[in-house]
């Protein structure tokens, strides 16, 4: 039982905490233990649970569900032996106890032994008439285990036991869409709404299945149903917007993001698909705005930094581009979008070094795109460091091997170093793997293209 805020209910609770206050021991029942210990464990006050244990059990030192709160605040601890020995008394006690298979099959857990969980869990079932939460408990086992056909099947015995179970609901969707099922997952929620029609859970599921399928036609009479059972429904409103989207009716879906916002606090995942639809409309001026209070309500979307930076670039308008990318690497510098953004738009302005910076920093974090090691490596050639050139290429090429156009950079730049023996092994593998990308040399090194070294390698491999 848990306490309420106005009733009787919560007066054991108001009584223990005097007592802690005062230090006068008084009495209460095992129950009212066992439900002001449940209301601290629901609450996460550890602490007070474990007194409250320590002074019920002081005053029933026989009780079995006092005992087994010990358990679980042992398990909680990851006192997983001390735990484990208590069980083992408790079992000796009262072996037809479901609640200590429960706790042996969260040590099991616990400890990675998923399958004696399962087995321990399954052997609870027998015990109870209360089969529900078993079978939940017996669904999150297999799901470690990736076995989502198993977990699957509880989840969906615990959905016959309660229709309203939607915590159930959810884990069979995740486990049809895991499994790829998308066709399945939608029998199984057509078979569902038909016994519960107004379960706007279910229907929203539903349109995400269709969505999946790009059926836009069917999700958007899912979403719709959804909004009917409940048309207070946040979810749907959002997902409704994103079936209008990709249909191109981004007036009616701004209607829809504008709803969620209305309904509830702003989200800035509305506000950046309401900007993203005014700027496929051609409404710039509201597209910003909707950017501006993307990234007001959220610094730390970087989809909102993005897409305000991605519309000044498009609009070419790139001192404004470098303004809102600078903001965005303040906020979060370990970001490879914002540096490789922040690399090119710098490029465009012709701030090299800046640019060659930017692409850099996208390399350390992990960004490997072919193009951002050319586009490093030529403006390095530009700032005159051809020995830095020729190590980001070198690096380059180990992800790409047997690539022409970073051969024939690797070539000219050793030419011009006099490099030869090295400059011809590049020329050479540059024009067997792809001729075609000759016109490199010519146009980043025209010095080189103009030796006749060069001239006789190109001319005898025509």
């Amino acid at each position: 039982m848990e306490f309420s805020q106005d009733e009787n209910n919560n007066l054991p609770l108001t009584k223990f905490e005097s007592m802690l206050k005062t230090n006068h021991v008084l009495f209460f029942d095992s129950e009212e233990f066992e439900n002001i210990i449940h209301h601290y464990l629901n609450q996460g006050k550890i602490a007070l649970a474990k007194k409250a244990i320590k002074l019920g059990l002081d005053q029933h030192p026989t009780s079995v569900n006092l005992r087994l709160f010990k358990v679980e605040v042992y398990v909680f601890e990851n006192k997983l032996i001390e735990a484990d020995t208590l069980l083992n008394e408790l079992y000796n006690l009262d072996p037809m106890n479901e609640e200590i298979y429960i706790q042996k099959a969260n040590i099991f857990s616990k400890k990675d032994e998923h399958q004696q969980a399962i087995d321990v869990l399954k052997r609870a079932l027998d015990l109870t008439d209360d089969v529900v939460d078993l079978y939940s408990l017996i669904g999150m086992e297999y799901l470690f285990l990736d076995e989502f056909e198993k977990a699957k099947e509880c989840f969906m015995k615990c959905l016959e036991e309660d229709l309203d179970d939607y915590s159930a609901l959810y884990n069979i969707i995740y486990c049809f869409d895991f499994l790829n099922q998308n066709e399945e997952a939608i029998d199984y929620l057509t078979v569902f709404l038909d016994k519960n029609p107004y379960c706007e859970v279910a229907w929203h599921q539903l349109g995400k299945q269709y969505y999946n399928l790009k059926n836009y036609k069917k999700a958007l009479a899912a979403y719709d149903f959804a909004i009917i059972s409940d048309d207070t429904f946040v979810g749907a409103y959002l997902e409704r917007g994103k079936v209008l989207e990709k249909l191109k009716r981004f007036n009616e879906a701004i209607e829809n993001y504008t709803i969620t916002l209305e309904l509830d606090d702003p989200t800035s995942f509305a506000l950046l698909r309401i900007g993203n639809c005014h700027e496929k409309l051609q409404n710039d001026e509201l597209a910003v705005q909707y950017y501006y209070k993307t990234v007001h309500e959220d610094p730390l979307l970087d989809k909102g930094w993005i897409a305000i930076t991605r519309f000044y670039n498009k609009k070419r308008n790139y001192e404004k581009a470098l303004y809102y990318i600078n903001k965005a690497i303040n906020i979060d510098s370990e970001n490879v979008v914002y540096w490789k953004l922040y690399a090119q738009i710098n490029h465009r302005l012709n701030f090299l070094e800046e640019a060659e910076r930017g692409y850099k920093k996208a390399l350390e974090l992990g960004n490997y795109e072919l193009n951002t090691w050319l586009s490093r490596g030529d403006i390095l050639i530009k700032l005159g460091e051809p020995e830095a050139a020729i190590y980001n290429f070198e690096q380059a090429i180990e992800f790409y091997p047997e690539n022409s156009e970073i051969e024939y950079r690797l070539a000219g730049l050793y030419f011009s170093l006099n490099e030869n023996d090295k400059g011809i092994f590049y020329l050479k593998n540059g024009i067997d793997h792809n001729e075609d990308y000759a016109f490199i040399i010519e146009e980043l090194f025209p010095e080189i293209a103009n030796k006749i070294l060069v001239k006789n390698i190109l001319k005898t491999n025509q």
